[in-house]
C-alpha cells in the first residue's frame, strides 16, 4: 500500500481521538526519519521528547535485543536484574531513594499523587486533604493525572475530577501561597512546563516553593516527565536550582521509545507512604523496559550527553534569537536547554506543515507555539539544517 492507503485503512480501524500529520513513519536512523516512500526528515520533535539518543542506536538495540532473548516479563512477584541495575542507576542519577516503575508519564503521576494523599493520611487519619497544581500545567490523561492538569479544556468533559486540586500560578509565589492551608499537603509542578508553552520555573520560585513545602510539612512533587533526564542541561531540570523534591515524576527519554516511566521518592516519604497492597502494576518495571532503562543510563554517560546538550543547547539558542530577530511574527523565545519554543504571532499549524513538506518535523505546544524538542544527540550542523528549513516555511507561510 502506498501512504494515502496505510492512512485510508487507519481511519477506518483506529479510534479518532489524534489529529495526526499525514505522514506514515516507517523507519529512523540518527536524527532522521523515513516516511513509508523513503521521504527523510530531519526530526526536532524525538517523538515528543523521547528519543534522545536519536534512533537505531546499534548498543541500545543489542541490549534490548539480549534481553528479549532472555526474559521480557515475570510481574511483580518476583524480582529481576534488569530492574534491580535500573533503580539503581535511576537513584544515582537522581539524587532520589526509592523506585517505583511504572508503564507511561500519566502513570508515574498516578502514583505520586497517591502516594502524597497516604503520606497526608498516616499524619492525620483524614481524607480530605488538597493538592495545589499549576495553572497550564500538564500531567497526563488518566483521571488523577487529569485532575492536577491546569487546562480546564482537558478536564471538563470529564468531570468530576478527583477533587481537593487547587491551581496557582507558575512562577507568582503569592498565589501559590494563597492557595496553601491546613489541608494541603502536596504542591505539584512541572520544573519546566511542557504543553502549557516551555515556560521553566524561575529560581526565586522553586525555592520559595521548596521552603513552604519544608515549613508546613507539605510535599513537593515535581514532574520531570518531559524535562527530565538531560533536556534541560543536567540529569533532573531541579539540579540546576539546588534544591530536591520529596517525589519527582520521569517517563519519555527515560526508556527512550521503550514505554516505561517512573516515580522515586526520598526515604522519608517511602517509610511513611504507600505500603504492600497500596499500588501496583503488572508490566512495570519487567525485565525489558528495565533493560532498556539501564542501558539509557549507561550510555548517557558514555556518550557526555549532559556535556554535549548544554553545548548544542547555546549554539541553538543563537540562532534561535536570530530567527526572532529577523521575523516579526516571532514574538518570544521561550524554555531552555533542548526544550524550546518559538511563540508566532498566530496559529503554527500552517508553519509545522510546510515544515514537513520541506523535511523537518516540528510540533506545537499551544496554538501559536512552535515545539523544538530534538533527540539529544543532535550536532550543530543539524541545527544549521532546522533553521534553513525554517526560515524557508516561515518565509513561504507569510
Amino acid at each position: 500500500m502506498n501512504m494515502k492507503e496505510y492512512i485510508e485503512e487507519a481511519e477506518k480501524d483506529l479510534l479518532h481521538t489524534y489529529n495526526r500529520y499525514q505522514v506514515v513513519l516507517d523507519k529512523g536512523d540518527g536524527v532522521y526519519l523515513y516516511d513509508a516512500e523513503g521521504k527523510k526528515y530531519l526530526d526536532f520533535v524525538a517523538g515528543i521528547a523521547v528519543f534522545a539518543l536519536g534512533y537505531n542506536n546499534k548498543e541500545y538495540n543489542d541490549a534490548l535485543k539480549a534481553q528479549i532473548d532472555k526474559l521480557t516479563h515475570t510481574s511483580n512477584y518476583y524480582y529481576n536484574v534488569p530492574a534491580i541495575e535500573a533503580a539503581r542507576k535511576i537513584k544515582k542519577a537522581s539524587g532520589m531513594d526509592r523506585v517505583f516503575f511504572t508503564n507511561s508519564g500519566a502513570e508515574a503521576n498516578e502514583g505520586a499523587i497517591k502516594a502524597a494523599r497516604k503520606y497526608a493520611y498516616l499524619k492525620d487519619g483524614t481524607t480530605d486533604h488538597e493538592i495545589i497544581a499549576l495553572e497550564h500545567s500538564f500531567h497526563g490523561r488518566t483521571m488523577g493525572a487529569l485532575s492536577v492538569t491546569g487546562n480546564p479544556k482537558y478536564r471538563e468533559a470529564f468531570e468530576p475530577m478527583i477533587g481537593n486540586i487547587r491551581f496557582a500560578k507558575m512562577n507568582d509565589l503569592a498565589s501559590v501561597l494563597e492557595c496553601v492551608n491546613d489541608k494541603t499537603c502536596a504542591i505539584m509542578m512541572e520544573t519546566v512546563q511542557g504543553e502549557g508553552g516551555l515556560l521553566p520555573a524561575d529560581e526565586e520560585f522553586i525555592k520559595g516553593i521548596r521552603k513552604i513545602c519544608d515549613e508546613k510539612d507539605i510535599l513537593l512533587i515535581l514532574d520531570e516527565v518531559q524535562c527530565g533526564m538531560g533536556r534541560c542541561g543536567s540529569m533532573y531540570a531541579f539540579q540546576k536550582f539546588g534544591i530536591k523534591p520529596d517525589i519527582l515524576t520521569s517517563a519519555k527519554a527515560l526508556g527512550c521509545g521503550i514505554p516505561v516511566g517512573a516515580f522515586m521518592m526520598t526515604e522519608k516519604v517511602a517509610q511513611n507512604s504507600l505500603v504492600a497492597g497500596d499500588h501496583g502494576t503488572t508490566y512495570g518495571g519487567n525485565p525489558l523496559a528495565c533493560a532498556a532503562i539501564s542501558k539509557v543510563f549507561d550510555l548517557y554517560e558514555e556518550l557526555h550527553i549532559i556535556d554535549h546538550v548544554n553545548d548544542v543547547a547555546a549554539y541553538l539558542d543563537d540562532k534561535l534569537n536570530e530567527i526572532k530577530a529577523a521575523y516579526p511574527c516571532v514574538k518570544e523565545l521561550r524554555g531552555t536547554g533542548l526544550m524550546r519554543g518559538l511563540v508566532f504571532d498566530k496559529p503554527v499549524a500552517p508553519l509545522i506543515n510546510k515544515a514537513m513538506e520541506k523535511g523537518l518535523i516540528v510540533i506545537n505546544a499551544g496554538a501559536d507555539i512552535l515545539r523544538l524538542v530534538p533527540p539529544l544527540v543532535i550536532e550543530k550542523k543539524h541545527v544549521d539544517d532546522m533553521v534553513d528549513i525554517l526560515k524557508a516555511a516561515i518565509e513561504e507561510v507569510q
